[in-house]
């Protein structure tokens, strides 16, 4: 069973927008050296849309090579094209990947008999030795696979026993451990409602696949495990000193437009990408049509960070020490990184 703390890796980019293999090397080697349970290379914050199919079983490649043996490797294998989910997985096991995860088809809409029966379930069956981590965030993908149709499925084929939740229903949850049972375990894929899943007793989630991971690895695993050692008091100290940044996986923003107000939402990986940036973490830009904050989102962004860092100096140490960096010193110029953000709405 998955537990824990998994990372949902950036890809670092260039300037020029091509893939930054040194600086992907870099961010595993932080990544295992924090402790981290696995890894999850090319998911929606790895930028999936956007990467050519080579530079997708390049990143997954280089992730497993360098994984493998020291935490859990697992591929971003899903598509709306169940022949590319399928040759994505067949890489994916040829190097190593040790679990694919299958995000519900997004854009085409199946149902969700034709995701279990269509999608997850041929994947499952071609590629028995690896676990198959359905992928569930209808907010992204305009397509959910119903609690119903995961427990069948996952009685069906001993490698689906873990399912990524982004629903953000609890109600959702409750339902997939009543009919998947205790020895299924339900990930969360949302940061801010990681400590809430794990430690509700209908819930009982087992950990999250994290984006906040990639600047604060071994704080987000403590986070896990205290909540599993049922450490409560210690749970909530720590959960409190990161909340600031567990709300800023995507930051919405209301704008001025010369045509009246608009809400603005930078989303994930736009924020995370953008932080790295500021404390001096292979990072580099998004690739369109993701693009960059606006003023006030780089605004909230920097004043989490720094609320995060007054409250407890050593979760961001690791980022100091591995990178070379000054966090104090660059959180006190991150106004002024250029690149970050938009000059005005307009």
């Amino acid at each position: 069973m998955l537990q824990g703390c998994h990372t949902a890796l950036i890809t670092p980019l260039r300037d020029d927008g091509s893939v930054d293999s040194r600086g992907l090397e870099k961010l595993i080697e932080f990544q295992i050296s924090s402790g981290i349970q696995g890894l999850l290379a090319v998911g929606t914050t790895g930028e999936s849309p956007t990467l050519l199919w080579e530079e997708h079983n390049e990143v997954i490649e280089r992730t497993c090579r360098l994984a493998t043996d020291r935490c859990l490797a697992i591929a971003g294998t899903g598509s709306n094209s169940t022949r590319e989910a399928l040759a994505g997985t067949e890489h994916a096991a040829h190097v190593g990947a040790g679990a694919v995860l299958l995000v519900d088809p997004y854009y085409n809409g199946p149902s969700s008999l034709e995701i279990r029966r269509e999608y997850v379930a041929p994947v499952a069956a071609e590629f028995p030795e690896i676990q198959v981590i359905p992928y569930i965030i209808p907010g992204r993908t305009g397509a959910k696979l119903e609690p119903e149709d995961l427990a069948i499925v996952a009685a069906a084929y001993a490698n689906v026993a873990t399912v990524k939740e982004a629903t953000g229903d609890l109600a959702n949850m409750a339902r997939t451990r009543q009919l998947c049972g205790d020895g299924f375990s339900i990930m969360s894929g949302d940061d801010d409602l990681t400590v809430e899943m794990m430690r509700r007793d209908e819930i009982r989630a087992a950990g999250v696949i994290s984006v906040m991971s990639n600047i604060l690895p071994g704080p987000i695993q403590r986070l896990t495990e205290l909540i599993t050692r049922g450490e409560q008091g210690e749970a909530d100290k720590l959960a409190a000193a990161l909340q600031p940044l567990f709300g800023c996986v995507g930051i919405a923003t209301e704008e001025n437009s010369s045509r009246g107000p608009v809400v603005c939402k930078a989303r994930n990986p736009v924020p995370i990408k953008a932080l790295m940036s500021i404390l001096g973490m292979p990072a580099g830009p998004c690739r369109r049509p993701l693009g960059k904050l606006t003023p006030s989102a780089l605004g909230v962004l920097i004043e989490a960070a720094r609320r995060v860092h007054a409250s407890d100096a050593s979760l961001l140490a690791p980022v100091a020490e591995f990178f070379g960096v000054d966090i104090d010193a660059r959180l006190a110029a991150a106004g002024d990184v250029e690149g970050l953000a938009y000059g005005t709405y307009e």
